[in-house]
């Protein structure tokens, strides 16, 4: 079965595959049929040496999510209060427009930290193997592994936003990662989840590009 689709053009899609959190609509079932086929697309994507490690875990469980939603939570009471938190980041810079967006994000999150189990589907992508672990290699190992799962959630992510799916990237639930993995039946000491990243209908379609200084503040060209 091939979902609808949005009318959106590749450029519109990659600009505005946002991270969605007030917008999901909690009330309105996602159906298997449309996870499998945005995660046909997903392992489409690339992966260090081939090697393929990946494993999706799709939660529905109404307790499960429940619990996972509660580790999310305390964790984010902790994170507000460090240095590099979102209400923290881009304060003071004397840019209006940069710190507006912050507080946004800021007033989203706070709302996706208290409804994270509400939530009709939970996605946890993992990849095989442990950048914790003694031996786990230098940066090089650690790159390639984070570069084997990620190419991945995020073409799903873009597959869904196409078929009207909203979904945000969020990682605070790694400080439990254990104890989710028992929740879950995840084998801890062979695979490591990436991030747990929300998934449902959106209330409305549209959605606009971010803003972004310039690219010329990030661009680089032979040399820094």
């Amino acid at each position: 079965m091939s979902h609808p689709q949005l009318d959106l053009t590749k450029d519109e899609l990659l600009s505005t595959t946002r991270a969605v959190r007030k917008r999901l609509d909690f009330d309105r079932p996602v159906e298997d049929s449309v996870l499998r086929e945005c995660l046909e697309l997903a392992v489409q994507a690339p992966t260090g040496s081939n090697a393929q490690g990946w494993q999706f875990v799709f939660v529905r469980d109404p307790a499960k999510k429940a619990k996972i939603g509660e580790y999310y939570a305390q964790v984010w009471q902790e994170y507000r209060n460090m240095p590099y938190a979102i209400h923290q980041l881009h304060r003071g810079t004397g840019n209006d427009t940069l710190e507006a967006s912050q507080e946004r994000s800021t007033d989203s999150a706070e709302f996706l930290a208290a409804n994270m189990g509400r939530a009709p589907v939970l996605l946890i992508p993992c990849v095989a193997g442990r950048t914790d672990m003694p031996g786990a290699g230098d940066l090089l190992g650690q790159a390639s592994m984070f570069g084997s799962i990620i190419p991945a959630a995020w073409s799903f992510m873009l597959a869904a936003r196409a078929r009207g799916i909203g979904s945000a990237w969020t990682t605070l639930h790694l400080r439990h990662e254990r104890a989710v993995a028992e929740l879950l039946g995840i084998p801890y000491e062979y695979f490591m989840q990436v991030a747990l990243i929300p998934l449902g209908y959106t209330l409305g379609t549209q959605f606009k590009p971010a803003y972004r200084p310039p690219v010329d503040t990030v661009m680089h060209v032979d040399s820094w």
